[in-house]
């Protein structure tokens, strides 16, 4: 097996990215298009990682960090790359940043119908708070697909 290497996402990746989502990720999101995640990088240029593998992308996590809380969204693994490592490799990553900007507790978005994705945070020992709902207001309207 070739070894996986980890690095920050750069502007010429995003289309990539994009492509990567709609294969490998559950669900969609208002941000998937290139403005939303050039935007991302622009602001935070570790925010987005990737994971690879013989120059194939194989994963993806977004790490994002406002200066007071840790959150993790699109955790994303290609299902050729599955049960590999890679999930873990990503979170690893992930937390490693946050811990080196100062983080202290690191939440993570998982869809509940997305029961494949809710075993991989398990296994990486996350849990849902169950006192908690996330509640939402769209800014813009959403794109048609």
């Amino acid at each position: 097996m070739t070894e996986l290497r980890i690095r920050a996402a750069e502007p010429a990746d995003l289309d990539a990215v994009l492509a990567f989502w709609k294969v490998a990720a559950e669900g969609t999101s208002i941000s998937d298009d290139r403005d939303g995640i050039e935007r991302l990088v622009a602001r935070d240029p570790e925010a987005l990682i990737l994971a690879e593998r013989a120059d194939e992308l194989a994963g993806t996590v977004i790490a994002g960090f406002d200066g007071w809380r840790c959150h993790l969204y699109r955790l994303a693994v290609h299902p050729d790359h599955r049960r590999r490592g890679v999930g873990g490799a990503l979170l690893a990553a992930a937390e490693e940043r946050f811990v080196r900007l100062g983080g202290r507790r690191v939440d993570a978005m998982v869809l509940d119908r997305n029961e494949l994705g809710q075993h991989a945070w398990r296994a990486a020992e996350y849990g849902p708070q169950r006192h908690w709902t996330r509640w939402v207001k769209p800014l813009t309207a959403a794109p048609r697909d």
